[in-house]
């Protein structure tokens, strides 16, 4: 059956609890990690108990967590009462204020500006007083239970306001570790996207794992005719439509990652390392053309398959793919109207002016949409693709980041590779991967409509560009997030070469009209360059219909580069199967494993 999703608010506590116990100081250090991966950057840690009961070593294990170093000096804070570190995630103060004389020497301290922003360990709390601790706080009550081994202790955890959350949280992700079989495992933070996702690599003793942590997606301010922006786009609220994709992607032979353990409900998923290598290589980083050859051949395959709309994500539970439809790709390209013309100092564009930009896509988009649909994966480009070695054909391409796919223009992913948003690729590679792709898809069907494809190709990529343009001067502006502009110079170049295509006249004066060029981020050569960028030849060429192309002929005119791009077939790709376990209930006590059993193998 298809997926229902209520977007209706969850009541959520403000106080959460849970205790643990502590055989030894294994155990304590793994409780460390998990609250490493909760904290951020306002919070404080309040750490409660008697003289010997251990609050100075979690304090220390903790800051070792924080800083991703298991030797780092950690001195004890007791005379300085406190003690300051500039980790690379975070700014720490660790404060022992059992020597305070009273509240009133907190401001000598400097107490007030140090917390403040700051990940904060308190020993000895109580000595603050009323109100000196904030609303969103951890307490952690140490004790030693009676007749207990010496290392043995008893951990009562309370989480007030926004930690009451995480508390429930880390509470969940704990559990679906130790279901998945990498309780053991070391935690190590990895860089994330410009999403709300979070990201870890569990590194196990035979094997690692990722953790992706990715919380509902709240629904958003209506915007249109009802409905929020991420509606009317069709992005993922949940990690419903990952678990199906990526069970659909292997299935048919290409390397998405195993999802070993799934808290649908929560949206936690431990899944396969696909590893660190990708596509790219050098300082600064460019594409490596043979790898970006295969991650073109897997678009060419997949775009051959008749796919379907639905797919299962568990049992009882399907995931339906939205079509990439007019509503969604208008709401994307409105993005520049909205954030990027501001971005340049510009008002948002005038009812009149936004009409005419709708009405002039409706017209450029009416040839993609008409096309037989596709997965679209969306995010197709250098950060989402990883590169296997050990392994073969169109497995070498290890993929991620496709929980917003659709069903829509295969053009689409292809401009997202071969226009790739993150780094430079030459216009001579981009042509390179595009006859390549070409040739694989007619090889497979003899009649593959090459100019049709040729057309949506670039309206698809001045499409993506347009959304771009968009979406990083919103990371800037809204969101904080100002190292996005340095790719808009990149972004505006591809979007030149798109919009020279000839069918996109129109829209090309519309631009010229009241789009500025980002004149302050772009070096002059290259704002010259982008200025005056023209399409690839068969780019420069109304998309009009014409006669079938033989499949294998030597008959093409030679002097047509549309027709020169045809070639060779490519071997189908092997069927590779996918399993998948669930998570388990919370418990509201938990003995936390002394010593590290070796880890099931997950399947």
């Amino acid at each position: 059956m298809a997926e229902t999703r209520s977007t209706a608010p969850v009541p959520t506590p403000a106080v959460a609890h849970w205790e643990v116990v502590l055989p030894d100081e294994h155990a304590t250090g793994r409780l460390a990690m998990d609250l490493a991966a909760l904290l951020q950057a306002g919070d404080v840690v309040a750490l409660e108990g008697d003289l010997g009961a251990g609050k100075s070593t979690l304090a220390r294990a903790l800051i070792r967590e924080l800083a991703q170093d298991p030797l780092l000096e950690v001195p004890s804070p007791t005379f300085t009462l406190i003690q300051t570190y500039d980790l690379p995630r975070h700014r720490v103060v660790h404060a022992d204020l059992y020597r305070l004389g009273d509240t009133s020497e907190l401001e000598e301290l400097g107490w007030y500006d140090l917390t403040d922003g700051a990940v904060t360990l308190v020993e000895w709390p109580e000595r603050v007083g009323e109100g000196a601790l904030p609303a969103n706080r951890l307490e952690l009550r140490i004790t030693i239970p009676p007749e207990a081994p010496e290392q043995r202790r008893r951990v009562r955890l309370l989480g007030h306001g926004r930690l009451a959350g995480a508390l429930r949280r880390m509470r969940a992700i704990r559990s679906l570790i130790d279901t998945a079989g990498f309780g053991p495992a070391q935690r190590r933070h990895l860089q994330g996207d410009a999403s709300t996702r979070t990201y870890e690599r569990l590194i196990g003793s035979r094997r690692n794992a990722v953790l992706m942590n990715a919380p509902r997606r709240p629904d958003g301010p209506i915007v249109r005719d009802g409905k929020s922006y991420s509606a009317i786009a069709h992005l993922a609220e949940d990690v419903k439509p990952f678990v199906a994709l990526a069970r659909g992607l292997k299935g048919l032979g290409f390397s998405a990652p195993t999802i070993y353990a799934a808290d649908l409900d929560a949206g936690l998923l431990v899944m396969e390392d696909l590893g660190e290598e990708g596509v790219l290589a050098g300082t600064p980083p460019a594409p490596m053309p043979e790898r970006y050859e295969v991650a073109v051949d897997v678009l060419a395959a997949l775009h051959a398959l008749d796919l379907p709309d639905t797919l299962p994500v568990a049992p009882g539970i399907d995931h339906v793919l939205p079509a990439y439809d007019l509503d969604a790709l208008l709401i994307e390209v409105e993005l520049l109207l909205d954030w990027y013309l501001p971005h340049r100092g510009l008002p948002p564009a005038a009812p009149l002016a936004r009409a005419s930009f709708r009405r002039l896509w409706t017209q450029a988009l009416a040839g993609s949409l008409a096309q037989k649909p596709s997965w679209v994966l969306r995010d197709y480009h250098s950060p989402n693709l990883m590169w296997i070695e050990e392994r073969d054909g169109l497995e070498q391409i290890g993929l991620l980041d496709f929980q917003d796919a659709v069903m829509g223009p295969p053009a689409y992913d292809v401009a997202s590779l071969t226009q790739d948003a993150r780094v430079d690729v030459p216009e001579e590679l981009e042509l390179a991967l595009l006859g390549r792709y070409l040739k694989a898809r007619r090889a497979a069907e003899p009649d593959f409509d090459l100019r049709s494809f040729a057309a949506s190709y670039a309206v698809m990529g001045a499409q993506r560009a347009t959304k771009i343009l968009g979406i990083f001067a919103r990371l800037n502006q809204r969101d904080g997030k100002p190292g996005y502009l340095r790719h808009i110079p990149r972004i505006w170049s591809y979007l030149q070469r798109s919009l020279a295509f000839t069918d996109l006249a129109p829209l090309k004066a519309w631009f010229d009209a009241h789009v500025p060029p980002p004149e302050g981020e772009v070096p002059g050569e290259m704002l010259a360059a982008a200025r005056a960028a023209a399409p690839p030849s068969f780019l420069a060429r109304p998309a009009a219909p014409v006669p079938p192309l033989p499949a294998e002929t030597g008959d093409e005119p030679a002097d047509d580069p549309i027709d020169d791009l045809a070639g060779l077939p490519e071997e189908a790709p092997p069927v590779i199967e996918t399993s998948s376990a669930s998570g388990t209930p919370e418990a509201v006590t938990t003995d936390m494993p002394a010593a590290p059993p070796s880890p099931p193998n997950p399947s």
